[in-house]
Parts: structure tokens; C-alpha cells; sequence
């Protein structure tokens, strides 16, 4: 690329951007399209957007502040990193918050229209931070891109207020310039997003293109970087979301299972999009409805795999709450139904913009009665993909209520994923298990132990099931305490039969490590980057990643039990840390954090490290 003025192009191997100001001004558009221009390329990202948790929360205050951090390299990344080299502050508060992340040295670019006394008082700064010297330790590049902005749209004919929305697209085409990307993607990316209006699609390029030429022909920037491609598998790559690939999976398993999709959603952050998400697969024979609560969503839901349909529902915590009575329904009906739950900050509304693991308990516990079922977790954006098939893998083999965890940091964020190609599709078969020429509703696969899924009006398999207790095989309601008996062991026992089908838990490390550390969900990145750094400089410590966890893989103990300390890292108050301590007699310990942000690879390795030494400092116990 000729870079003008600046031809000083400097190679690195990753780094870390963050853009925020306020959640008006268009940031979480320029994080996404920066990172799509960068996965296009080939690089390797991770990125971690960061909403205000209030609703229209004043403009130019710190609540108000929105963010979107994006690392990307030509390496196998895990994580968005953890502090950023360059920092892109629209306003004082965007500085206010994050300025403290941002490296000794790192570039610093800032709009000066944000920065007016009213501003900067409102942010919480007593002086001027561009003139009071706080900021000698960055190299910063302080303009009023605002005005430049307008000045690049003159002759348009728009309103002022909508001219300067496109500042965000003006400060994307530097950041693109900076980073020697190219402006295809972005431009085919708005082209397609206002195409109804012309006038925006052209004002919003226009303030595009002069961004990156004015970083081209000014010299303040000095020089640009490029991050090289990283070396992955072949295959066609593109940006996901959590949400996004949840989605695509589901349609994915709908046509592996030959079943129609129905997704039965009542909208709640951060789970939303993928309501907006699957609306988009009509012709692909989804049905998405939302319901006006969630209660009637868990219920439509659970009624379209009554007549046949692959049924899911999606929530977060509150509204899991409010649907444990439907799954209840399902556990006793053997119905096939998976319950998407993007967990977030709770107790009650809690912060619905961010993320948290504190469901765990109420996933696996949150019913009356004995009434087991399937619990799993994805443990990045990508992995999302391959947790929805799953889930709807288990939920129709097995005829079960399936709960499937993710949270809003792997739902919001964003990462390199490899479309599978078409031999690379599931597929899988449901053999009936009726004896011929009669039908029995609760006879079950010796295998599976799963009764049979049948349409209603199925000539010659006509049944009746509900809520109250059948007898076994038959179907019919029994209250015999007996049955009640034999009816609730088979129920549990399916559940736990299905650690036979599922992946044995894995290792990386060796059993002889000083300790083991356990991480489930959306950790996954962080941790194993801080065990991989930690085994580097060599730190006796192993790693394992749960994704089943109920059942848990039928190694789990075992593997467990070969380890004389075990810690459990998890963004919650030591919800795992207490169950895997129920399944082991190996003392469990805990590294937990509730501040709804993810764990950062330099606090994991500080704890892990204090752990070892904690360890290492112990008095040797003599046996008597």
C-alpha cells in the first residue's frame, strides 16, 4: 500500500486498539468493521466490545461510555488483551475510563470536540487533561476530528447533526490507515448497510476516505504498522460473534436433525440478537416468534417440539428463572428442547451489559423435583457454533431439556472462525424404539435409554403426554409410589448415561504438575494463555476445560483425583468450585471475580503464581 507522505511501515506481530467515546457515536460500528477488515486480511483476532449498562445513560459521562477492544495478530490469539496500545478517546469520559489501560508509550488519538469545558467537567477531570501534563507518558495526537469531519462533507447538503455522526467513520478510515488495511471492506460494508439511502451511504465513505487520507498526507502520525497474516489452516475464514454462530449452528443441526426450527424468544440482553439473528434464516424453514413474555416463549417453544420441530428458546438469567417451569414440563414429557442462557451480571436485572458465570448453580439445580438434565457451555464466539449442534445433538438423541451456557463476553465478542465446508456438516440418525405392531410413549432405546419422538397424530402411535407422572412404558398417569420410584430413576439415570457419549476430559499438562488448574464457559482464552505463558517460564501447572458439565465426562474424577490441589477459576462467587468439591475428595480452591469484566491474563498468572508458592511454602505433612 503507498502510504504518501509516510512511507514508514514498522511490522509487529500483534497489537491491541480500543475505540470508545459515547454509545452514540457510532463505536461499536467502527470496532466492527475495523475487526472485519483485519480478519479479511488473515490476521487472527479477539475482540471484546463493552456497552453501557444503562439504557440512554447520560451523554459525556463515564456511565455513558462505550468501547470496543480488539487484538489481532499473525499468531494464535485467545484473548482481546489485556491493556491496549493504542486508544482512540472521542470524548473526556471515553478518557477518563480507559486511559488507565492504555500502555506507557502507547498512542493516544483524540478528538478535541469532546474535550470542552462543559465536557471535561462532566467526565470528573479538575484541569484540562491535554494541557495539565497528565498525559506525558503517551504520544498523543490531539485534533478536532469533528471538524474535520465536517469540513469533508461540505457540499453535501446534510443536516449538521447527521454530518457528525460520520466522525466515527472519519476516525475508522486513520485507524484503518494506521494499520496499512485497505478500505474495500468497510465501503462494501456500508454500501450494503444504507443502500435505502443513497445520501448516507455516500456521506458516510466520503467521511471514510478522508479519514484515511488525511492520516496519508499529514505527517503528524509519522508511520503505519502491519500485522502479517497468520499462519492457520486453510479454509475461508470471517469475524463471528457468539450470537452470530450460535445461530448459524442452530440452523445447522435443524437440517442435520431434518427438522424444522423454531425459536420461541422474549428479548433480553445480551441474548437478543439472536432472535434478530435467526429472523434472517426464514428460508432455510426457521420460525422465530416473539413471544410478549418468556414464560410463552419456553411454552411455544416446547409446543413446536411437540408437533415435530426442532424447538429452542433464549434468555438470560432472569428470564431462566421464569422459565424453569416449562422446562420442568420438558423433563417430564422426555422432550427435546434446548434453553440458550447468555449469562450476565445478577442477582434480579443485575447489569444486563455485562458479563458474568453465576447460572451455573441454578442450570444444573433450578427445578422442583428430582429433574436432571443436560448442562453444557461454549468457551469462545467460535466455539458457540459447535456447542448449538451439540446441544440440539443431546436434546434430540437423548429426549431431554438441554441448558447450553454462554455468557455476553463470548456473545458480544468476536473472533476468526472457519466456515465448515459441506462435508464437514453433522448429521446424525433418531432410531425408533417401538416393538412392531404396537407403541408405548416411555418405552426406551437400550442405548440411549430415550423414549421414542413422535408426532402427535402419527397413525397407529397415538399417545397423550403432561405433567403429571406416567407409568413407565405406558404413558399413562400412575401415581403408584412405586412408579413414581422407577419413573424418577430412569429419568436420572438417561442423564447420567449420556457421559458415554460425550468427550473425555482432556489435559494440558502432565498428572505429575503441582496443580491443576479447572476452568469452564467463556474463560477458556484467558486461561489457557496464562498457562501457557506460565508453563513457559516453568511453572508445574496443568489445565482443563469443562464443557459438560452435567453430566460430567466419565474420566472427570478420575482425572481430577491424580492431582493434589486444584483451582477453579470462574467469573462467578465459586459456583463450580463447590460442585466439582461435591465430586471430588481432593481439596478444591477458588480464584472467582464479580465486576462483570473478564479475567485478564496478567491477574490469572499473579494468582496462579501466589497459589504455587502458597503451595511450595506448606509444611510437609508426616503420616503417622
Amino acid at each position: 500500500m503507498n502510504h504518501g507522505n509516510n512511507p514508514s511501515k514498522q511490522s509487529l506481530d500483534s497489537e491491541v486498539i480500543r475505540f470508545a467515546g459515547d454509545s452514540g457515536d457510532g463505536i461499536q460500528f467502527t470496532g466492527d468493521r475495523f475487526s472485519s477488515s483485519v480478519s479479511l486480511f488473515g490476521n487472527s483476532l479477539a475482540t471484546l466490545p463493552d456497552y453501557p449498562a444503562e439504557i440512554r445513560a447520560p451523554a459525556g459521562t463515564v456511565s455513558g461510555v462505550s468501547s470496543f477492544q480488539l487484538q489481532f495478530a499473525d499468531h494464535d490469539i485467545y484473548t482481546p488483551g489485556d491493556r491496549c496500545g493504542v486508544l482512540i478517546a472521542m470524548n473526556a469520559a471515553a478518557l477518563k475510563k480507559n486511559l488507565a489501560d492504555l500502555n506507557s508509550g502507547g498512542l493516544l488519538i483524540i478528538d478535541k470536540a469532546g474535550f470542552r469545558d462543559s465536557l471535561i467537567k462532566l467526565a470528573g477531570f479538575n484541569d484540562n487533561p491535554l494541557n495539565d501534563g497528565s498525559l506525558k507518558d503517551y504520544r498523543v495526537i490531539a485534533e478536532d476530528f469533528t471538524q474535520l469531519t465536517l469540513n469533508s462533507l461540505e457540499g453535501l447538503g446534510l443536516p449538521g447533526k447527521i454530518a457528525r455522526r460520520c466522525k466515527n467513520c472519519f476516525m475508522l478510515g486513520i485507524a484503518l490507515w494506521i494499520f496499512s488495511q485497505t478500505l474495500e471492506e468497510a465501503e462494501a460494508w456500508i454500501a450494503k448497510r444504507f443502500a435505502s439511502s443513497p445520501e448516507i451511504v455516500n456521506a458516510n465513505i466520503t467521511a471514510l476516505k478522508s479519514g484515511f487520507n488525511y492520516a496519508d498526507t499529514t505527517e503528524i502520525f509519522g508511520e503505519s504498522w502491519q500485522i502479517g497474516k497468520a499462519d492457520i489452516e486453510p479454509g475461508r475464514y470471517r469475524s463471528v460473534s457468539g450470537n452470530e454462530a450460535l445461530s448459524l449452528g442452530f440452523v445447522t443441526a435443524s437440517l442435520a436433525a431434518d427438522k424444522s426450527l423454531f425459536l420461541g424468544s422474549y428479548p433480553i440482553t445480551p441474548a437478543s440478537d439472536i432472535l434478530h439473528q435467526l429472523a434472517k434464516y426464514q428460508h432455510y424453514g426457521v420460525t422465530t416468534f416473539q413471544a410478549e413474555d418468556e414464560i410463552a416463549a419456553a411454552g411455544a417453544a416446547l409446543g413446536a417440539s411437540y408437533a415435530g420441530a426442532l424447538g429452542i428458546t433464549t434468555t438470560s438469567g432472569p428470564g431462566l428463572c421464569l422459565k424453569s417451569e416449562t422446562i420442568n414440563l420438558a423433563v417430564m414429557t422426555e422432550l427435546p428442547l434446548v434453553v440458550v442462557d447468555v449469562q450476565r451480571g445478577g442477582p434480579s436485572t443485575g447489569l444486563p451489559t455485562k458479563t458474568e458465570q453465576s447460572d451455573l448453580l441454578f442450570a444444573l439445580y433450578g427445578r422442583n423435583g428430582d429433574s436432571p438434565l443436560p448442562v453444557i457451555a461454549a468457551s469462545s464466539p467460535g466455539d458457540c457454533y459447535a456447542m448449538a449442534i451439540e446441544a440440539c445433538r443431546i436434546a434430540t438423541t437423548f429426549m431431554t431439556p438441554v441448558i447450553l451456557l454462554t455468557d455476553g463476553y463470548i456473545a458480544n465478542g468476536t473472533e476468526s472462525w472457519k466456515v465448515p465446508s459441506e462435508d464437514e456438516l453433522p448429521s446424525w440418525d433418531k432410531q425408533e424404539v417401538s416393538i412392531a405392531g404396537s407403541y408405548y410413549p416411555y418405552l426406551r432405546d437400550h442405548d440411549t435409554l430415550a423414549r421414542e419422538w413422535v408426532v402427535p397424530g402419527t397413525e397407529g402411535k397415538e399417545h397423550r403426554i403432561g405433567g403429571l407422572e406416567k407409568q413407565s412404558i405406558t404413558g399413562d398417569v400412575c401415581y403408584e409410589p412405586s412408579n413414581h420410584q422407577k419413573m424418577t430413576h430412569e429419568r436420572a439415570t438417561k442423564i447420567s448415561n449420556i457421559s458415554r457419549f460425550i468427550p473425555k476430559q482432556t489435559l494440558l499438562g502432565s498428572e505429575t504438575d503441582d496443580m491443576l488448574v479447572l476452568s469452564w464457559g467463556g474463560t477458556l482464552g484467558s486461561v489457557k494463555t496464562a498457562i501457557n505463558e506460565l508453563r513457559e517460564s516453568g511453572h508445574s501447572v496443568a489445565h482443563s476445560h469443562l464443557q459438560y458439565l452435567n453430566p460430567l465426562p466419565s474420566n472427570f474424577t478420575e482425572l481430577l483425583g491424580k492431582f493434589n490441589r486444584i483451582l477453579v477459576v470462574e467469573l462467578n462467587n465459586g459456583q463450580l468450585k463447590q460442585y466439582v468439591q461435591s465430586q471430588v475428595s481432593v481439596p478444591v480452591e477458588g480464584f472467582a471475580k464479580t465486576d462483570g469484566t473478564p479475567f485478564k491474563i496478567e491477574e490469572l498468572t499473579t494468582a496462579i503464581k501466589q497459589n504455587l508458592k502458597e503451595k511450595a511454602n506448606e509444611p510437609t505433612r508426616v503420616e503417622s
